[in-house]
């Protein structure tokens, strides 16, 4: 087995992120795969809020995590929210998704995050037995407010 190495994406490794961001997207969706979109990884990577890690071995992107640094009004300090990991199924098992949670954790100490939260779908089963293994459950729940919904009122 390869070392995996975890850092941040490059902007000039959009390339190698656009086929993930479609896998991902066709494994959470179960449609027709996306076609891999180097201007729509371009425009992630280039995000002044969003931050992308990456799972590599060799020179082979092989996971990603995008994730925010976040005020939190109640105790005035920030916290990290995980918004998507993703391992490519061939890696998968292989503890790379703990490790890019593990990097996120170090990351947020080093920032002085209250904590790191993520949003999981309830439905995506191997990924919250990975979260419940590795996170408590928050007491908070949520809620999605379509925009287009009230944008046509």
């Amino acid at each position: 087995m390869s070392k995996t190495d975890i850092r941040a994406i490059r902007s000039d490794e959009a390339h190698k992120l656009a086929p993930l961001i479609a896998e991902n997207a066709q494994a959470l969706k179960r449609g027709a795969p996306r076609r891999p979109d180097d201007y729509y990884a371009e425009r992630i990577l280039a995000d002044k809020t969003a931050e992308v890690i990456g799972a590599f071995q060799e020179d082979q992107l092989i996971g990603f995590a995008v994730f925010f640094d976040l005020p939190e009004l109640i105790t005035g300090l920030r916290i990290g929210q995980l918004e998507d990991i993703y391992v490519h199924p061939d890696f998968q098992k292989q503890g790379i998704g703990r490790k890019m949670v593990e990097t996120l954790v170090a990351e947020g100490q080093s920032r002085g995050w209250l904590h790191l939260r993520w949003l999981v779908p309830g439905k995506n089963v191997p990924a919250v037995t990975l979260y419940e293994k590795l996170a408590e459950p928050d007491h908070r729940k949520s809620y999605v407010i379509p925009i287009d919904r009230i944008a046509g009122d």
